[in-house]
């Protein structure tokens, strides 16, 4: 679960900015890329489409299911191509997310989807269940972290009183967070008992 940050959220700088991050990400993931690896970054694609369409508001973003902890274990660093494909088609089509923030929607979810990939190459003995789980757990938290600091770098006054746009993204999303991880755990231990393969790079 993380987020679509709606147009207009974020400062005029930040926006430019994470959109200029944004670009130099895909460029990234894309440098290199094979044909045989087309399929499953469409497949994955799709998954993460759906499943971000279960939108819930929170104050100016929106919870959802999102895969990104998965898409980190499954594609590596592909990952941000199925993102960035993901939520322009839900922004141009759903109106869900912003055109114009849609560089730091794809920062927040990418980011994270590459943290668990590089830690995945660290810890590769870790038990199945448990490696989904950090992974799912982990991608949501690092998400929100970036969430709070664009937040604050375009306007102060989200950090203002006990009901704050911050405090409520961090109550709405720690649970959320718990059961992205339960779910990621049991796709992974799953996954791996049927395609070891899968979480394989090409």
């Amino acid at each position: 679960m993380i987020v679509h940050v709606a147009d207009g959220v974020l400062s005029f700088s930040v926006a430019v900015a994470t959109t200029a991050g944004a670009i130099g990400i895909l460029a990234y993931s894309l440098k290199g890329i094979k044909e045989e690896e087309i399929p499953k970054i469409s497949l994955l694609t799709g998954a993460f489409f759906v499943s971000s369409l279960i939108n819930i508001p929170v104050g100016p973003t929106s919870i959802h299911p999102l895969l990104s902890g998965f898409l980190g274990l499954a594609l590596g660093r592909r990952a941000p191509i199925g993102i960035f494909i993901g939520l322009l088609l839900q922004a141009a089509l759903f109106q869900h997310g912003g055109l114009s923030t849609l560089g730091a929607n794809t920062l927040l979810m990418s980011l994270p989807a590459y943290f668990v990939y590089f830690m995945s190459q660290v810890f590769k003995g870790m038990p199945h269940f448990l490696k989904g789980f950090s992974a799912g757990f982990g991608a949501v938290l690092g998400g929100v972290f970036l969430l709070i600091l664009l937040l604050i770098l375009s306007d102060q006054r989200y950090t203002e009183g006990t009901f704050s746009v911050i405090n409520i993204v961090v109550f709405a999303y720690f649970p959320l967070a718990l059961l992205e991880g339960v779910l990621t755990g049991f796709s992974v231990k799953y996954l791996y008992a049927l395609r070891p393969t899968f979480f394989e790079e090409t």
